[in-house]
């Protein structure tokens, strides 16, 4: 359900201000960033700062690949918003078709067998979580990644399964690929913080 305060502001500074994003930046500011200045209780101060820790903080992951990885959670998720967002952040960093190849099937995308195992480890996460044990963490590890590159990606994993299920809740609006792409460089560049 798309919330009228989230669309125009639910107060006159984050009115303007915007008004004032959008018309520098050139295009309509994207609901995530809508709903980050509406009420600070609602997506909280505490989700944008491990949003930002999960996909900017010290990693052995690329931000292109953690970027990857928020987006294909987000396709199990069935998240158009967070999917054309994140990809275009991972593309900046990494070739196209790569990331199409891994948002058709990570399981024959040519990528690293470590980021093949942390996408196995995320899929079992978010589509079969009960499921979720010691031997998948076994795999992972077996296949090359530390306790840390397990840590990380799953923080990215447990963040946007929240994010994806709130922007399909609030009806996230579907920019178009230029302005994904716009988007893209400025999120790269600003971070979540």
């Amino acid at each position: 359900m798309r919330l009228a305060e989230v669309e125009r502001g639910d107060s006159l500074r984050h009115r303007l201000l915007i008004r004032m994003i959008s018309r520098f930046a050139g295009y309509r500011l994207p609901d995530a960033a809508r709903v980050a200045f509406y009420d600070r209780g609602f997506a909280g101060r505490a989700l944008g700062e491990w949003t930002h820790r999960a996909m900017r903080g010290p990693s052995a992951w690329s931000v292109s690949e953690r970027e990857l990885m928020a987006a294909t959670v987000a396709t199990w998720n069935e998240c158009p918003f967070c999917v054309g967002a994140h990809r275009a952040v991972a593309v900046l960093g990494m070739d196209d078709a790569v990331a199409a190849a891994v948002l058709e099937d990570y399981r024959t995308a040519p990528i690293s067998e470590r980021l093949r195992a942390a996408l196995a480890f995320l899929d079992r996460m978010t589509n079969n979580p009960d499921d979720l044990g010691g031997d998948d963490v076994r795999t992972a590890t077996d296949a090359g990644l530390s306790m840390d590159d397990l840590r990380d990606a799953a923080a990215v994993g447990a963040v946007f399964n929240i994010i994806t299920r709130n922007a399909n809740a609030l009806d996230f609006e579907i920019p178009s690929p230029g302005d994904f792409a716009r988007a893209a460089t400025m999120l790269l560049r600003r971070g979540y913080g």
